[in-house]
């Protein structure tokens, strides 16, 4: 590579380096956007509202403005830019947000423009999402679905017939149970100042046509079951334990299980059960909404403190930064305060193991993550020497990630073994990737990259072993890997070449090397990569023909681990991302981060950080 390309990078990372020592918080984090849209904030501006809480009239106002500024010409809201149309679930949400609001009315000519497009895709009744089909019924907009009034008894039975609640993921969990507490209430939340959107239904009925793919799921199961056989309860009721379920899961800042929507509907069901919109507890719960959010305009379904601070100091060190460096020292002591000692529902199937894991977000205790984890540990290594104490911490951590592996040798994201619900759950679009917590390639393979880089683990290991051949089997015939919680194929087979090679596996292998050729193959014209979200929900490729930072970042990552020197198409990668990270058009904010298939994406505003940073100076220091 010319040596002024390689002048160029070293600006660059020096550029960013400045730049994100300036953006680091007093207490040694950083507090970036973790951006899912506008879903959550149309969700607290109707909680707001229905709760009545005029001091929050400022936020509101803010919230509402942000939610009008995502606003398309043809009246639409989508959730990836590239969406077809326009999301019908996102705006008929944002329409019914910003006429509760107060802001906007029915004739103002964008919310005709909204109403339009809802009408022409057969309006409300078509609303396929659980939570927004949900929040709808809670606010009268429409009627409770049969469906979801699932007895609580199949998941609160003693007798041990029911569905094993613990089947389902973390995140399903703590949204479900409260939804399904509203759903056989029937529970309804009035208020004077609510917009009628009856308007929005063909029809005189006011029901959803499609039952969300959770709920079909469950609903067949249910139907399986004799519930006869779940009766007569001893106390305490099924009712009472889900509330005791929902309150064991409360964070100390007043969230559920770091997750503001789950947070949402939870305080719907505290009003259901009797509490005052004044509760002490209700205002809580807000405020901790109210802490979750970026700018004080959007609402994070959580927030990514953890996971930005532990990969951006990996990524400062990439770059030069010392970790003794001030900076890096204060990162270190925000990220040891924030492992875990508390046991969460994942040492259900993982019994006898400490608690030592990291979760994604600044106020979380109870539900880490490998991902975070071997952030985490990789960040704080270089201090865990200092005192047995923190020796302790660190290999306590070590031993939570190596014992949260599956049987087939990969790694879920928060709980082992989570795929057992029966065969029938899954006959349901969506099911698999909504309620459960499979071993993913991209974890998968980041673990690795972090046991052989940072350990020394290697392919001789037999431990290892059954690690790489899962990651093997799960290679497409294209050579492509799918990535779970990152957009999506491009992610995932940067992930699994870095992981493969970090532990030993040649650059010739066939599996890296038909890994590299796709790679080579999607590059776009100008060099660069960028992948649609649609690939998420459809399970293949689908170029988005505009080139992304990060995703161009994760290719050059991943074809540095494995060119042992530089090509003219990494060359012409190099020069894409330099331009990219200076077009700050819709593409340096596309949503490359997986969350939901087909219903939410989010932007990591650190994602323009990590992995641009991390892509240069791997190549600086190989190649220069």
């Amino acid at each position: 590579m010319r040596t002024m390309d390689m002048d160029r990078i070293r600006a660059r990372i020096e550029r960013m380096r400045s730049e994100l020592l300036q953006l680091q918080s007093a207490d040694g984090s950083w507090r970036l956007c973790f951006d899912s849209g506008t879903m959550p904030d149309s969700y607290f501006i109707i909680i707001l509202r229905m709760l009545g809480y005029g001091q929050d009239e400022a936020l509101i106002r803010q919230i509402a403005s942000r939610i009008l500024s995502r606003q398309l010409p043809n009246g639409t809201w989508k959730i990836y830019p590239d969406e077809e149309d326009g999301n019908l679930d996102a705006t008929a949400e944002a329409y019914f947000a910003l006429l509760y609001s107060g802001y906007l009315n029915k004739l103002d000519p964008r919310m005709q423009l909204a109403k339009q497009f809802i009408l022409s895709k057969g309006g409300l009744s078509k609303i396929r999402s659980l939570l927004t089909q949900a929040i709808f019924a809670a606010a009268g907009q429409a009627a409770w679905p049969k469906s979801m009034r699932i007895p609580l008894e199949v998941f609160f039975s003693d007798n041990g017939i029911g569905i094993d609640l613990f089947s389902l993921s973390g995140h399903a969990r703590v949204h479900i149970v409260p939804i399904i507490m509203l759903a056989n209430a029937q529970f309804v939340q009035h208020s004077a100042s609510m917009p009628d959107l009856s308007d929005l239904f063909e029809g005189s009925s006011k029901r959803f046509e499609n039952d969300s793919p959770w709920i079909a799921a469950l609903a067949t199961l249910v139907g399986s079951l004799s519930l006869s056989e779940l009766l007569p309860f001893e106390s305490p009721t099924p009712q009472e334990k889900a509330v005791q379920f929902l309150f064991e899961r409360l964070e100390p800042d007043g969230t559920l299980l770091t997750y503001t929507t789950a947070t949402m509907f939870m305080i719907l069901a505290l009003l259901m059960l009797g509490y005052s919109t004044n509760s002490p507890l209700i205002h809580r719960m807000v405020s901790g909404i109210r802490s979750v959010m970026c700018a004080n305009s959007h609402v994070q379904i959580a927030s990514s403190e953890v996971w930005d601070t532990a990969m951006l100091v990996h990524a400062l060190r990439k770059a030069g930064v010392n970790p003794t460096s001030t900076a890096l020292e204060n990162a270190g002591a925000y990220l040891r305060q924030r492992q875990q000692t508390q046991l969460g529902d994942w040492a259900i199937r993982n019994p006898g193991t400490p608690a030592g894991g990291w979760g994604f977000s600044n106020v979380n205790t109870l539900y880490p993550d490998v991902d975070d984890t071997t952030a985490a540990l990789r960040a704080i290594q270089p201090y865990s020497s200092r005192t047995p104490e923190l020796q302790a911490d660190w290999q306590r951590g070590l031993n939570w990630v190596l014992t949260m592996r599956n049987d087939n040798g990969g790694w879920p994201a928060f709980e082992r073994q989570g795929s057992r619900l029966p065969i029938a759950f899954f006959h349901f679009e969506g099911a698999k990737d909504i309620a459960v917590d499979p071993s993913t390639v991209d974890l998968t393979s980041r673990t690795l990259q972090f046991l052989g880089q940072e350990l020394g683990m290697n392919a001789g290991n037999s431990w290892i072993e059954s690690t790489l051949r899962w990651v093997l089997s799960q290679q497409e015939s294209n050579g492509s890997w799918y990535g779970r919680w990152g957009i999506t194929y491009v992610h995932g087979t940067s992930a699994a070449i870095q992981g493969l090679t970090a532990v030993g596996i040649a650059e010739d292998h066939p599996a890296v090397k038909k890994g590299v050729d796709w790679l080579l193959q999607v590059q776009n014209e100008d060099g660069g990569w960028g992948e649609s979200c649609i690939s998420d929900k459809v399970r293949r490729y689908v170029p988005l023909n505009f080139s992304t930072p990060s995703q161009t970042a994760w290719a050059l990552d991943g074809l540095t681990a494995a060119l042992p020197k530089p090509t003219p198409a990494l060359e012409r990668g190099v020069e894409a991302l330099l331009q990219s990270l200076d077009r700050r058009d819709w593409t340096y904010t596309y949503p490359t981060g997986g969350a939901l298939p087909g219903s939410v994406y989010a932007h990591y505003a650190s994602n323009n950080y990590i992995w641009p940073l991390l892509a240069l100076s791997n190549i600086w220091l190989k190649y220069s």
